[in-house]
């Protein structure tokens, strides 16, 4: 299941609000974590919409088929000229 929390300037509520550090910190609140049943050790997207409001969600982990699908379209350039040329990268 999918949760996103929008936020936006144009928003006439809030679930929460959290105050960012000197060093761009912010604490997820304890209603925002709930909300999205975030537990520690677990990581967060921030998407943009087309709107500009900016949501956070859940980030789930890829699946193993996923990236197993993935594998064999990236084989192109999977090549010695390929590591020749961008090894260093």
């Amino acid at each position: 299941m999918r949760r996103s929390i929008a936020v936006s300037r144009s928003s006439t509520s809030h679930l929460a609000i959290s105050r960012l550090t000197s060093k761009g910190q912010a604490t997820i609140p304890v209603a925002v974590r709930m909300k999205l049943n975030l537990k520690p050790g677990d990581s967060v997207v921030f998407e943009e919409s087309k709107t500009g409001a900016v949501c956070i969600r859940k980030a789930e982990p890829l699946g193993i088929e996923f990236l197993s699908a993935l594998e064999g379209s990236f084989s192109e350039w999977n090549s010695e000229n390929d590591d020749k040329a961008y090894g260093d990268l």
